[in-house]
């Protein structure tokens, strides 16, 4: 009897939360923002997702949280009748990757990097599973346009891809770029501080002052914000060497507010990433590759 009663309140608590997590998806709106005459950017709950539509069909990159499925597809087709037919994911996160079983049902052709199907594959059906991956570089041939997928070594994980659109002028950065914010390098699934700062570096060799920038987070950029953004990173990197180099613990660098006072003063510890953690993540990452 004692087992039984467990078993239910058990049962409950997790319908419970389902009907919980449910009910915050049923709020969110999709947000549509058009780039160029066949890009654009949907923004939801969960990572920025990009659109190329065309001829072809359609291209999206990340796709946010499975319940959020068919108001992204109701979002589409607003935009293009076409099939969707390529699903891009830039990293193996669920909060981009969440809906891959979905598309995948719907018969989309599912990309990403090699480490982002081994992360994945624990933990999702056959179905979800990217079928085409690469190590290093790829070329997608879309809606008359090539779109280079870019992969960045140890950034925010160690799977990361951003895809540039040579014709739009568009750079789809992934969690590569946090706009506004901290951002987070899953140090535990391979990101790295010097892996991010050069992620960004490789970003910037990309674009011009017209290029529109979908950011993993945060409100469209552009070249300027994504310049400031890279000077963050090199700013706390050189305090929380300087003060590793002078033999401070990470709780004395936590403690020290003067290495993000210039950015916790613009509110980049707004969000998910708090200006604690930001630090902690720096010195954890920066010991390791010393």
């Amino acid at each position: 009897m004692k087992f039984f009663k467990s078993f239910i309140l058990l049962f409950f608590f997790v319908i419970s939360l389902s009907n919980y997590a449910q009910g915050r998806f049923d709020k969110v709106t999709i947000k549509t923002t058009k780039l160029t005459e066949n890009t654009y950017m949907l923004v939801g709950a969960g990572g920025n997702i990009g659109v190329s539509i065309g001829e072809d069909g359609v291209l999206i990159i990340d796709n946010q949280f499975a319940p959020l499925t068919q108001k992204i597809i109701d979002a589409i087709k607003q935009l293009s009748d076409k099939p969707i037919k390529i699903v891009m994911n830039t990293h193996h996160h669920g909060d981009h990757t969440g809906g891959n079983e979905n598309f995948g049902n719907l018969g989309a052709t599912i990309m990403a990097h090699d480490n982002v199907k081994k992360r994945l594959k624990a933990k999702s059906p056959e179905v979800a599973l990217p079928v085409i991956t690469f190590s290093d570089k790829l070329t997608v041939q879309i809606n008359g346009e090539d779109v280079l997928v870019i992969h960045v070594d140890n950034a925010h994980t160690d799977g990361d891809a951003m895809l540039y659109f040579t014709k739009s002028n568009v750079l789809h950065t992934g969690d590569t770029y946090f706009n506004g914010r901290y951002p987070y390098m899953d140090l535990k699934s391979g990101g790295s501080v010097e892996g991010y700062i050069n992620a960004v570096k490789t970003g910037l060799m990309l674009i011009d002052d017209n290029t529109k920038i979908i950011p993993g987070h945060g409100a469209l950029s552009n070249k300027a914000e994504y310049e400031t953004f890279l000077n963050m990173l090199e700013s706390i990197k050189t305090n929380v060497l300087t003060e590793i180099n002078a033999g401070k613990t990470e709780d004395d660098i936590v403690a020290n507010t003067a290495i993000t006072k210039t950015y916790d003063d613009l509110d980049y510890g707004c969000c998910f990433i708090s200006s604690e953690k930001i630090k902690r993540t720096f010195y954890q990452s920066l010991r390791e590759e010393e």
